[in-house]
């Protein structure tokens, strides 16, 4: 598995035009490769004043088309070997994680059968929901420990129809309780609307 990010320059026509179709977005992350296509987590973060698109992926980027087109004159993927940081997971470590995803419900339908799928557009929901991730995914969150920094709707249409996803950013620290399943979880993300910019989980420093 490989990291890699790009600074964007949201200014850009071509940039903005991404930004506001992730269906798009999506399909220019897809051209970074050749061959079969592969599942690819990537988010937009805001780093220092500095909005960079950061995406998890099987193989390397194979191309710079993505950073020519949204990225600064002269901009290039930055790679890095995710194993590195895998071998370093260990059990009852501590670290601080970003996380932007697509906290659901599925309601009850007739007859218990699973209902329609909403957005958790509550704070304190969307937090017990993480929660309830971590206890599946190979980690722990106390509460005190992580918050909601960001909900927002992204609205972009596809197939001529209009769509909207609920993204959540949440930050703070967690410990790990299984390390084999959370490195499995840092590769594989948390929640829905994987291809649009959800999902991806990433640590920083041990604390």
């Amino acid at each position: 598995m490989y990291l890699s990010r790009v600074a964007i320059d949201s200014k850009k026509h071509e940039t903005m035009n991404a930004l506001y179709n992730l269906e798009k977005l999506h399909g220019m992350i897809e051209n970074s490769f050749s061959g079969e296509r592969q599942r690819n987590l990537w988010r937009i973060d805001h780093l220092h004043g500095t909005d960079y698109l950061l995406m998890l992926s099987p193989d390397p980027p194979q191309n710079n088309i993505l950073p020519e087109q949204i990225g600064f004159k002269g901009e290039e993927w930055e790679t890095k070997d995710y194993e590195k940081l895998l071998v370093r997971i260990k059990e009852e470590s501590k670290w601080r994680f970003r996380l932007t995803a697509n906290p659901t419900v599925a309601k009850i339908g007739k007859e218990g059968h699973r209902g329609k799928v909403k957005a958790i557009t509550i704070a304190s929901k969307q937090r017990e929901w993480l929660i309830k991730q971590s206890e599946k995914k190979g980690f722990c969150l106390l509460e005190s420990q992580f918050d909601v920094v960001q909900s927002e709707w992204r609205i972009f249409k596809k197939g001529g129809k209009e769509n909207r996803i609920l993204s959540v950013t949440f930050e703070g620290i967690l410990t790990v309780s299984n390390a084999e399943l959370f490195c499995h979880t840092l590769q594989a993300g948390i929640g829905r609307e994987k291809a649009y910019g959800m999902g991806l989980i990433t640590v920083v420093t041990n604390v």
